[in-house]
């Protein structure tokens, strides 16, 4: 089942100037790094615990639940709530999500070397109010009101306390090569669970052994030479 999609995104997104210091950094947030540049940035959220509450793999292909059908219909929602905001290449895991959302719009705050093209649907001109961590906020919040209904009134699985892991990873995306890469990374994504470093079977392994970082969602391990792979 292919979940990836472009959801009102030019083929060419805006792309950051490359900084060493941004883009192969280990830390999870950038102190001082202004989240509301033009730009692409991959994320990965993961359930609390990661615990697999939104589908089963079979055959190596994620079958989604009906929790996790819900969590792709607020993902497909974010750019048509969000002016300036868009969404690239998706794909729901048992317990975990990889995704690219792209700032299109950010005034003179963006980088002058920058592509910056437009959303179909949105207002034209002026920079988003939003930044990346509001994105991943508002879909976090909504995506586990609408779980809790689904307990609720659905008898969905209950989850531990909290839904998402309390922070999650990202990066930002330097150049098409990179953001190429990154989408057939995130459309393979289901075919290579046996081997995720997100899948709790394989919690045992020496990424694993290794203390994470503060702040550092459970389970992600930096992966020489491609640091937005987790």
């Amino acid at each position: 089942m292919d979940q990836g999609n472009h959801r009102g995104l030019p083929l060419r997104v805006p792309i950051m100037t490359h900084d060493s210091k941004i883009h192969h950094r280990r830390s999870i947030r950038l102190r001082g790094y202004d989240y509301s540049r033009a730009g692409a940035y991959f994320v990965t959220i993961c359930a609390q615990n990661r615990e697999c509450l939104f589908g089963e793999m079979m055959a190596k292909q994620m079958v989604l639940n009906d929790a996790g059908k819900m969590i792709r219909s607020v993902w497909d929602e974010i750019p048509h709530h969000y002016p300036g905001i868009g969404t690239d290449e998706f794909v729901i895991m048992p317990n975990h999500i990889h995704g690219i959302i792209v700032i299109v719009k950010a005034g003179s705050r963006a980088c002058p070397s920058s592509v910056q093209p437009s959303i179909k649907g949105q207002p034209q001109g002026g920079a988003p109010t939003m930044t990346l961590p509001d994105v991943v906020h508002r879909f976090k919040t909504m995506t586990t009101k609408r779980y809790s209904d689904g307990v609720k009134q659905n008898d969905w699985k209950p989850f531990p306390g909290k839904l998402w892991q309390r922070n999650y990873w990202e990066h930002i995306v330097r150049d098409e090569l990179e953001l190429n890469a990154i989408r057939e990374y995130v459309r393979n994504n289901p075919a290579q669970w046996e081997l995720d470093r997100l899948n709790v079977m394989f919690s045992d392994r020496q990424a694993f052994k290794k203390k994470p970082q503060k702040g550092q969602p459970q389970g992600v391990a930096h992966t020489e030479g491609k640091p937005w792979m987790v």
